[in-house]
């Protein structure tokens, strides 16, 4: 029986890996058709996040049959319960994804910004990137280490964040209302998205150490 736990144990985290995966395929493919007008690739990340919304379904209702049937404690119960949370944060990492190529199709065959902060969402882009495959990692190897590189990447787009309010409130912003609009959602989608990788990477250390060290994390 004991084996039996175990194994459903290990499945939810492969599904948890799985998803992450994907999660990080959507951020580069939106991030290429955001940069490069692709309606195409857009289009891909929109109908691909149904993929995602299925395996957090999957995963979550799994995961409650473990609890109903098992009735885990401790470490396994932290498991279980961080799972769940994790699977909420990744399904809303996807629909971050979707949104930034949803803004992609929208403004087709334009470009979402202005040349004036085209390297500012590139390093977004970048950022978020980089983010959600050490997500990905973070949750196949358990490294904490990989936790410390997420909370600099998400220092920077933070920093990003704040620069792209400042550039829109600034005298000198000229752009019309849909390009102010365009920019202030889409520097606030992509910062969002390395919340959410923040906030996996909280629980897995978590669930590494048994500790929580909100503070830490920022």
């Amino acid at each position: 029986m004991r084996k039996v736990f175990q194994a459903e144990l290990h499945q939810v985290g492969e599904e948890l890996i799985e998803i992450a995966n994907l999660v990080s395929e959507a951020m580069d493919k939106a991030s290429t058709a955001f940069h490069g007008a692709d309606i195409e690739l857009a289009q891909d990340v929109i109908a691909a996040d149904a993929r995602i919304d299925f395996l957090q379904n999957d995963l979550d209702e799994r995961a409650i049959d473990i609890l109903a049937r098992q009735g885990p404690v401790a470490s396994d119960l932290r498991m279980i319960v961080g799972a769940l949370r994790m699977s909420a944060s990744l399904e809303r990492m996807g629909d971050l994804a979707r949104h930034v190529a949803q803004l992609a199709r929208l403004r087709y065959p334009e470009n979402v910004v202005p040349d004036s902060l085209r390297s500012t969402f590139e390093e977004f882009s970048e950022g978020d990137l980089a983010i959600a495959r050490k997500v990905s990692e973070l949750l196949d190897t358990r490294d904490l280490e990989l936790s410390t590189q997420i909370q600099q990447h998400n220092a920077r787009i933070n920093e990003l964040h704040a620069g792209v309010f400042k550039a829109v409130a600034a005298d000198t912003w000229d752009a019309p209302a849909t390009t102010t609009v365009d920019v202030t959602l889409a520097s606030r989608y992509f910062e969002r998205f390395a919340d959410h990788g923040i906030s996996v990477a909280r629980k897995v250390t978590y669930l590494v150490t048994g500790e929580w060290h909100s503070n830490s994390f920022s």
